[in-house]
């Protein structure tokens, strides 16, 4: 994906005075100019095909997720500290980073904002499923199961299919009845089967790999000036400070960005690994 527009001023200018309206604010002398800017940042984002298996949110490191459900996907939210895991770990690639970039140079006679979005591509943790299962002693309602299956391994099938493959589910099969199949040669391991599974009768065994890192922090412990907000704002508590030194354990640190963003002389900053 790569998309770029423009915003007019002007529309931006009416905008900002429907906003001052709202908060009870005169916008009669309001008045603003702009020169030259830009900024870039990260942007990470569900797409709508997101299967609800909610793997992302189990593997997110500081619950920045809400769950999927029948009726709505997984959402980002503002507790997200952009380390990436979620991208990395969705079976389906439903989870994009993405870069922003808004640039406006007034010097050039520019009347527009421009905006800039583009996929940025990161590597996918391996996900393999090494066993799946139905206890049909138990059965329940797996019409969503089926539903939201991506790749078609969960099926809804009659008495026949079971005989034609000489499926054996310990149980007397009826005629005019659906049950539920599984086609391990096409499973993918992603769970969404069992997350809406009503009776926890679909068992799910999987293997979830590493996460790949892409970038290291890099720390410059001469700029360094012993604030602590790089500890105080770990969300794992994989940095600190030790006799004015700061201490990074990199098998615990995440690649987020709350150490780099609050470090306020820029002594730390990531590093993309070639």
């Amino acid at each position: 994906m790569n998309i770029s527009f423009d915003k007019q001023i002007s529309s931006l200018e009416r905008e900002i005075l429907l906003k001052s309206v709202e908060i009870h604010d005169s916008g009669d002398d309001f008045q603003f100019e702009l020169n030259k800017f830009f900024s870039q940042k990260e942007i990470i984002a569900i797409a709508p095909r997101c299967i609800r298996c909610n793997m992302c949110v189990d593997q997110c490191p500081v619950d920045a997720i809400e769950p999927a459900n029948i009726f709505k996907i997984a959402k980002i939210t503002h507790d997200c500290v952009k380390c990436e895991i979620c991208v990395q770990t969705c079976p389906v690639s439903a989870i994009k980073l993405i870069d922003n970039k808004v640039s406006y140079n007034h010097d050039e006679g520019d009347e527009a904002i421009e905006y800039n979005l583009a996929s940025i591509s990161r590597p996918h943790r391996v996900v393999r499923m090494n066993d799946i299962s139905i206890d049909y002693s138990d059965l329940a309602n797996y019409d969503n199961c089926a539903k939201f299956c991506p790749t078609d391994a969960f099926t809804l099938e009659f008495k026949s299919y079971f005989e034609e493959l000489g499926i054996d589910v310990d149980i007397e099969l009826e005629d005019d009845v659906l049950y539920p199949v599984i086609n391990k040669k096409l499973c993918i391991g992603c769970g969404a089967c069992v997350q809406f599974c009503e009776n926890d009768s679909v068992k799910l065994d999987r293997t979830i790999g590493p996460i790949v890192h892409t970038k290291n922090l890099e720390i410059n412990q001469d700029e360094c000036v012993n604030c602590y907000l790089c500890e105080e704002n770990c969300p794992v508590e994989a940095i600190w400070l030790d006799e004015e030194k700061v201490v990074l354990n990199n098998d615990k640190c995440i690649r987020c960005i709350n150490c780099t963003s609050h470090c306020p002389v820029g002594a730390l900053n990531f590093v993309e690994i070639d």
